[in-house]
């Protein structure tokens, strides 16, 4: 399965927006109407015609009926980045450890001086057509 990134999903809604809506109407007699909810942001102009699309505190105001809460859940939300943010610097040091161990083990001389002709070559020479051997 191939990953899409957020403009792709973006322009595949809006793109289909229409015969997803037109399909729902014909099927029911529900009046529906689609939302695009952002979690941050401003948007001056939430009617896109076949769909609304909310922004930051309209967004947030929309789904809870309460006009403050963007504010009331940036200190819980912080809290939980901060506690999830110890974890990913202990491992981001990790990582960091090891890719320095590697990249000293292959291209730095006993000095520790870095070794650029092999460096260069590794990063920047043909590519190796791979021997076949016949049997």
């Amino acid at each position: 399965m191939e990953k899409l990134n957020l403009n792709d999903v973006v322009e595949y809604i809006e793109n289909n927006i229409s015969t997803f809506h037109q399909k729902r109407i014909a099927s029911s007699n529900l009046h529906i109407v689609p939302i695009n909810g952002c979690c941050y942001g401003k948007n001056s102009k939430p009617d896109k015609g076949d769909y609304f699309k909310y922004c930051g505190q309209e967004f947030w105001e929309f789904i809870s009926n309460e006009s403050n809460l963007y504010l009331e859940i940036i200190e819980p939300l912080g809290n939980k980045a901060k506690e999830r943010n110890e974890e990913f610097q202990t491992i981001y040091g990790q990582m960091i450890n090891r890719f320095t161990k590697e990249f000293i083990s292959d291209f730095c001389i006993e000095t520790g001086e870095i070794n650029w002709q092999k460096l260069v070559e590794f990063n920047s020479s043909k590519v190796q057509k791979s021997k076949k051997t016949k049997i």
